[in-house]
């Protein structure tokens, strides 16, 4: 028997995506008190963005990887990528958001006021707008995956889902590498 019934992918998407989502706001939007995180020295979350673009840029080597194992019908090797995907992403934004909460917000960007509305803002925007929308298609191509066998995986949306999820979610992952570079090397 399946992890998961086929049939409760979408439900279960939905909790996982809602309750993720409520937790990432409630950090971001300040309702989660510092003092319920064990805190950390200076340097450790001084270097928590710098691991983050690392990182973000191993995850999108492992998405790409991932994509072109399916690709050549090489499903064990894909699983294994995806996987690590997805352990990628859940380790930044754990170390994302204890930064967040343990500092009391965002860091503030250094540069000219016309680069930060034009360019910084926008590819900010781009990079947490594509982030929340890959969340709900993760947790469904990942159910799609866990209730199915390799077969039964193919007459699923999960190829297509997949495909526009690993999209974006390597659009997102190299927009927060541009943020990084634009707000912590060149204006930092």
């Amino acid at each position: 028997m399946a992890p998961l019934s086929p049939d409760r992918v979408p439900l279960v998407a939905g909790v996982l995506s809602a309750v993720s989502l409520a937790i990432v706001f409630a950090a971001a939007g300040g309702y989660v008190p510092s003092s319920v995180l064990p805190t950390a020295p200076e340097a450790v979350l001084a270097a928590i963005p710098t691991v983050n673009v690392l990182i973000s840029a191993v995850a999108i080597v492992t998405i790409a990887t991932g994509w072109r194992a399916i690709r050549r019908g090489r499903v064990r090797t894909h699983r294994r990528a995806m996987g690590s995907a997805v352990g990628l992403f859940v380790t930044f934004l754990t170390l994302y958001l204890y930064r967040l909460v343990v500092t009391g917000g965002a860091a503030s960007f250094a540069g000219p006021d016309e680069i930060f509305r034009f360019v910084y803002l926008p590819v900010l925007i781009g990079h947490v707008g594509l982030a929340i929308v890959c969340i709900p298609l993760l947790y469904y191509t990942l159910g799609l995956a866990v209730s199915h066998d390799v077969r039964g995986l193919r007459e699923t949306a999960h190829a297509k889902v997949g495909r526009v999820a690993a999209s974006l979610w390597m659009i997102s992952f190299s927009l927060g590498i541009v943020v990084y570079l634009l707000g912590r090397v060149v204006y930092g």
